[in-house]
């Protein structure tokens, strides 16, 4: 299973041309020939650009599946979630452009931060990337949260 992990920073051009960090190419590189699908969506929680690859993306619509076709729920998270996702490719050199609704969601100017969050990764303006990493390491702290298991085996 890809994981992305860690923060990075990166310089966005003015084509809107970044650079994905090596760690993150490395790892998309399981998921097909080099080039590398994701889909990329304003996150509906936070300022900042979801890049997810194409085949975790897709486990969303198994899950969407599961909810009645007419519900609001389902007509609320499809459009959430579909509605506003760019699908594209990495060029040979792991760059991709961040299409112009997903800058000005996340307020990107010329630097921007990659932050691993698993099985996705985020895109985020440096200094909201650092108030977000802050707060959920405050809210974790403060609610003593840990996984299930504990790691024990």
């Amino acid at each position: 299973m890809t994981q992305f992990w860690g923060t990075h920073h990166n310089r966005l051009d003015v084509k809107g041309r970044v650079s994905v960090p090596a760690p993150f190419r490395a790892a998309l590189r399981g998921e097909g020939n080099g080039v590398a699908t994701l889909v990329l969506r304003p996150s509906h929680k936070h300022p900042c650009i979801e890049a997810w690859p194409q085949s975790v993306f897709q486990e969303l619509t198994t899950t969407l599946a599961r909810l009645d076709l007419f519900s609001d729920i389902h007509d609320d998270l499809a459009v959430a979630l579909y509605a506003d996702a760019y699908p594209l490719e990495t060029d040979k050199e792991g760059r991709i452009v961040l299409p112009e609704p997903l800058v000005s969601h996340a307020g990107l100017k010329d630097a921007v931060v990659f932050m691993g969050c698993g099985r996705i990764f985020q895109i985020w303006e440096p200094s909201a990337a650092e108030r977000r990493r802050a707060e959920a390491r405050e809210r974790v702290r403060a609610q003593s949260l840990t996984l299930p298991g504990g790691g024990e085996r």
